[in-house]
């Protein structure tokens, strides 16, 4: 019986299925959001306005909480008695997700993110926390 699951979380519709599966599949277990500010390239459009930022803890917080403000809608919805944790992250989505994988029995994550980009190279991520993660990986799609 698994009773630590992480669900890495980016706002899209994919990571809020793989939420969706993990509450369905796991039903007893504590489910930690895990939402990764990532590193700012031209390549992380969000992640650069977060580096202009006067304070940019406060604005990786700020733009976390709608992620996380969703799913614990998301939570609602299914059952009041999941109980749900968040983290915030802060570096390359891979090696975040897979150095906080240790602390879990399980990790359950969207097979991409919702842009043309993010199926491109979010996708990506998916598969690389596959391969590298230390505990088992449910990829949802």
């Amino acid at each position: 019986m698994v009773s630590d699951v992480l669900v890495p979380m980016d706002g899209s519709e994919m990571s809020e299925y793989a939420l969706e599966y993990a509450i369905d599949a796991f039903p007893n277990a504590e489910i930690t959001v895990l939402h990764v500010v990532g590193e700012p390239s031209p390549m992380w459009g969000r992640a650069t306005g977060l580096a202009l930022a006067d304070d940019i803890e406060e604005a990786a917080r700020e733009h976390a909480e709608t992620v996380f403000e969703r799913a614990r809608e998301i939570v609602a919805d299914a059952d009041d008695d999941v109980v749900l944790r968040t983290e915030i992250e802060f570096g390359h989505p891979v090696r975040a997700i897979v150095g906080c994988a240790d602390d879990y029995e399980t990790v359950v994550i969207g097979s991409h993110g919702g842009t043309v980009a993010d199926r491109i190279f979010v996708g990506n991520v998916a598969e690389k926390v596959f391969r590298r993660s230390p505990v088992p990986v449910v990829v949802v799609r």
